[in-house]
Formats: structure tokens, C-alpha cells, sequence
């Protein structure tokens, strides 16, 4: 099968060696029958584990009644679903998506929008400033203010009217406010950036300069909503609420893409019928399996199980006081851990953590990172804490 992946797959990915043929809850099986543990939970897509029942009856009863029909029509399902996303993000409205990268551009239309219908920027004037070390989607728009030279390679030219500063530099975003300034877009917490958490009151900070420079505050939540930090939005940890937010990932329930830009009325009340869509977007199947995500983050407390099992998970790797870890960085159960690249590459651990049924992947060949289904147990955990443990040490004694 990797053979074959490699002969027809274009190679925009660089899996592990491992044929996956079956999940369920925080386990994977691979064709030869062996069994792991799920520490990727597909970058938090999977938070709810791999087929939850709840999820799985929702979405089979739906499909025997009603998939797709497009926005040409109204459906019964839409409403109720974005109603509980708006109630549990304060916001007071919303417009879904299917992708994460759809969902950001969704988020910079409005911004632009905002910006020239509210603010009056001169056309064709408007910036949005965003973080150094961002990872907010893949289309040539998003990539055009990335950072990382390797997303970029090959892909000009780009769009313009982005402007970056240094993540969790607050001071550095003021400086970089302009009366064309119409929204600042950034994640709370950087996960493909090595999960970076910015030291306290920053966000705080950022959203009072935005308040005081008339700036729309655009939080990306795609990683580190939905319970994955602890709170049910990392945001919750120190604001009330932003001006805009973006979600998917564990929206869609492990089962499909489903993602959604919400705002504050006075931002979304400016599209109209023609000036943005999709297809399959809000679809009533869709609709039903986030609202059932929801739902059952809050149901089954799993919101409570990632801020206990996080702090447990974080304190335990601290303790093993290995050389090879250089740093552990985390909130909730959102966990990078930084391998000392004079002993190993983080790809290295990741392989030799997988022959001992533990799967993870590695992020900018440093970071080990850790972000199991939120439904993940203390004892399953255990096995993590010792198969990183056994591994590190392993390594130590063979000098790999």
C-alpha cells in the first residue's frame, strides 16, 4: 500500500511507515493487526475519538433522510446547529464552511469588508495584520503570509495587504497598526508552529489594542477549539469573547469537514446574497454531526477531561528528565515536546515511539507532539508517559 500511495499520490505529505485500516475511541490498527495509540487525533480533527457512537448514529440517521441540498434552500438542521456555536462562542453569528482553509478565508473577506464598509479604509487599501510563525491554511492566499519559506517555495506571486509581527508581542502589533489596519488574525496558541503558548495577558493586551485602535480581533480556534486547551476555546482563558472566530477540525466529529467563521453582528451583517458561498457548506448532514460534536464535548465533560489529563500529562514528561527534552509546552491536552536536536530529530522519537504502539508526528522536525482524542483516559496515558520514557531511554543507551 505505501508503495502504491507513492506511485499514484502526488508527495505533499510525509507519513510514518504505518498502513492504517481501522479506529476506535483512542486506538488504530495498521493491516498487520497491531494496535495504537492515537496521541495525533488527526490534528485534533479526531477529539471525540475515532468512531463515537453518538456521532456515527447522528450522522447514519441523517443520511437515510437528507445530505446535501446547497444554500439554495433552507434546511431544519442549520438553524439549530448554528445557534448552539454561536451560544457557546458569544458570538452572534455564523457562516459555515467545510475546511479550516476556507473557513480563514471566509474570515479575511470579512475583515476586508468590514473594513471598507465600517471603517472606510480607501478600496483596495485594507491590511490584516498576522503572527510570525502562523499556520492558518494552505490556499495561495493564506501561504502568502506565512512565514515559513517551505509553504511559499514555488507558489508566487502572493496576495497582498498582510503585515506580520512576532507572536505574543503585543507592543510589536500596536507598532504595526496603520489607519488601513482593518483586523489583526491570529491563533490564541500556535499549534504547527511548535504549539507555542504566549506568556499570560497577552491575548488580554491584544484585544484591548485592538478595541483601542478600532482593529477586529480574528481568532483562529481551528487546533485549540473545542475543548482541546482545557476551555472550550483557548480564547476563554483570559478574554470574554473576540470579534471573529474561526473553528472546524472537531466540528466535523472525525467523520467530515465541517468548519464555520462567526462574528459579531456588525461584521456579519454586511454579506449579502452572492458575495460569498459554498456549495456544500451548512449542509444538512454536516449540520447535524457538529451540532452532535458539540453536544457531546459538553455531555461527556470532555472539555474538564483535557484541562486534568493536560496538566497530568505535562507535569509527568517534565519529571522523566530525559537530555533529549529541551522544553515541554503545552495547555490542556495540546502538548509539544521539544527534542534537543543535538541528540535526535523529533521524527526519530515519533518512529521509534511507533514500533512501541504509540503514534504521534512530529512539527518542524523538533517538536514531538501530543494530542490524543479528548476522550483519551489517565491509564491509556500511563502507556504514553512509558512508551516515551522506554524510548528516550533506549535512545540514551544506543547513542541514536
Amino acid at each position: 500500500m505505501i508503495e502504491k500511495e507513492l506511485q499514484y499520490a502526488a508527495h505533499n505529505y510525509k507519513p510514518l511507515p504505518v498502513v492504517i485500516t481501522k479506529g476506535k475511541s483512542v486506538y488504530l490498527w495498521d493491516d498487520k493487526g497491531n494496535r495504537y495509540i492515537d496521541m495525533m487525533s488527526a490534528y485534533s480533527a479526531v477529539s471525540l475519538g475515532h468512531g463515537h457512537p453518538r456521532i456515527l448514529s447522528a450522522m447514519m440517521e441523517q443520511a437515510e433522510e437528507l445530505c446535501i441540498t446547497s444554500r439554495a434552500f433552507y434546511s431544519d438542521k442549520l438553524a439549530p446547529f448554528l445557534e448552539k456555536l454561536c451560544e457557546i462562542s458569544k458570538m452572534d453569528m455564523a457562516l459555515p464552511m467545510n475546511t479550516g482553509t476556507e473557513a480563514v478565508e471566509t474570515a479575511i473577506k470579512a475583515a476586508r469588508l468590514w473594513g471598507y464598509k465600517s471603517k472606510n479604509i480607501p478600496e483596495n487599501q485594507a491590511e490584516i495584520i498576522v503572527a510570525d510563525g502562523n499556520f492558518h491554511g494552505r490556499s495561495t492566499t493564506i501561504i502568502g503570509f506565512s512565514s515559513d519559506d517551505e509553504y511559499k517555495d514555488g507558489f508566487g506571486p502572493f496576495t497582498p495587504g498582510f503585515v506580520s509581527v512576532p507572536f505574543g508581542d503585543a507592543a510589536a502589533l500596536e507598532a504595526a497598526i496603520t489607519p488601513n489596519t482593518c483586523a489583526f488574525i491570529v491563533e490564541p496558541m500556535q499549534g504547527e508552529g511548535g504549539i507555542i503558548i504566549p506568556h499570560e495577558g497577552w491575548l488580554k493586551q491584544v484585544q484591548q489594542i485592538c478595541k483601542k485602535h478600532n482593529v477586529l480581533l480574528i481568532l483562529d480556534e481551528i487546533q485549540t477549539g473545542l475543548g482541546r486547551t482545557g476551555k472550550m476555546f483557548a480564547f476563554e482563558h483570559e478574554i470574554d469573547r473576540p470579534d471573529g472566530l474561526i473553528v472546524g477540525k472537531a466540528l466535523g466529529g472525525g467523520v467530515m469537514p465541517v468548519s464555520a467563521f462567526l462574528a459579531k453582528k456588525e461584521v456579519m451583517e454586511l454579506f449579502t446574497p452572492g458575495s460569498h458561498g459554498s456549495t456544500f457548506g451548512g449542509n444538512p448532514l454536516a449540520a447535524v454531526i457538529g451540532l452532535k460534536s458539540i453536544e457531546t464535548i459538553i455531555d461527556e465533560e470532555l472539555i474538564e477531561n483535557s484541562a486534568e489529563l493536560g496538566e497530568y500529562l505535562i507535569n509527568a514528561i517534565k519529571s522523566l528528565n530525559s537530555k533529549y527534552i529541551k522544553e515541554v509546552r503545552g495547555k490542556g491536552l495540546w502538548i509539544g515536546v521539544e527534542i534537543d536536536p543535538e541528540y535526535a530529530t523529533a521524527r526519530e522519537v515519533c518512529k521509534k515511539m511507533m514500533e512501541k504502539g504509540v503514534l504521534s508526528k512530529e512539527t518542524h522536525e523538533t517538536v514531538v507532539r501530543l494530542a490524543p482524542p479528548l476522550v483519551i483516559n489517565k491509564d491509556i496515558l500511563d502507556d504514553v508517559i512509558y512508551c516515551l520514557k522506554d524510548t528516550l531511554m533506549e535512545m540514551e543507551k544506543t547513542g541514536a
